[in-house]
């Protein structure tokens, strides 16, 4: 399979940034949540996205942020989309999309069938959607776990706006995901480090690798 395009999130030193880029990711990501160990600041992620060329997009992922919260990253990093992780509403998607002008992406999590629906919720306001796992419920991340799901679940399925799959996915597995379930965009962080946080370049070249195979 060719022409998937990836995203790299929880970016939080050059090092990681520079390998993605230079592998090819199509998106880059900045964590805006203070519990998660991908947690930037609004003034370091502005100088990593510095380093972005021109054609790549630059994601700022936050769980249930307010007007504000969202303001004080967009007034400091040059921001391409924002991706919403917490339990916002169709009505709050819509909203952000409608006051920051700018394309939305929603996670939805996923473990079983009956929660398909949100997803076709979702895909009715957002840009994209991103088809997460589900979190643990005494979990204190929304994402980022490590996590993966029945990819069958998504077999032949289709939404009005681009997605992409999220959760677990790392080099040895991206293959049987895409085979599995479609997916035309793949979405990692966990997979590609070699502590929580760190980017470790040789991971994310041989998950680029594999995704492209």
């Amino acid at each position: 399979m060719t022409g998937v395009r990836v995203k790299i999130c929880g970016l939080t030193e050059p090092v990681g940034l520079d390998a993605a880029v230079a592998a090819g990711a199509a998106y880059v990501g900045f964590v805006f949540f203070p519990r998660s160990p991908r947690n930037v600041s609004p003034e370091a992620a502005a100088a990593l996205a510095d380093r972005v060329p021109p054609g790549r997009c630059k994601v700022a992922l936050t769980v249930d942020a307010d007007d504000d919260a969202l303001a004080a990253i967009l007034d400091v990093a040059p921001i391409d989309m924002l991706q919403l992780h917490g339990r916002e509403t169709p009505e709050r998607v819509a909203e952000v999309r409608r006051r920051f002008g700018l394309p939305v992406m929603k996670a939805v999590g996923l473990a079983a069938a009956e929660d398909l629906s949100a997803l076709d919720r979702y895909a009715g306001v957002a840009d994209q959607i991103l088809v997460d796992a589900k979190p643990p419920k005494d979990g204190v991340l929304p994402g980022g776990n490590g996590l993966s799901f029945d990819w069958r679940l998504l077999q032949g399925r289709r939404w009005p706006v681009p997605w992409m799959l999220a959760g677990g996915l790392e080099a040895g597995n991206v293959a049987e995901a895409l085979r599995l379930t479609g997916a035309r965009q793949v979405d990692l962080s966990s997979g590609v480090e070699s502590a929580p946080g760190i980017k470790d370049p040789q991971r994310i070249r041989a998950f680029m690798a594999a995704a492209q195979a």
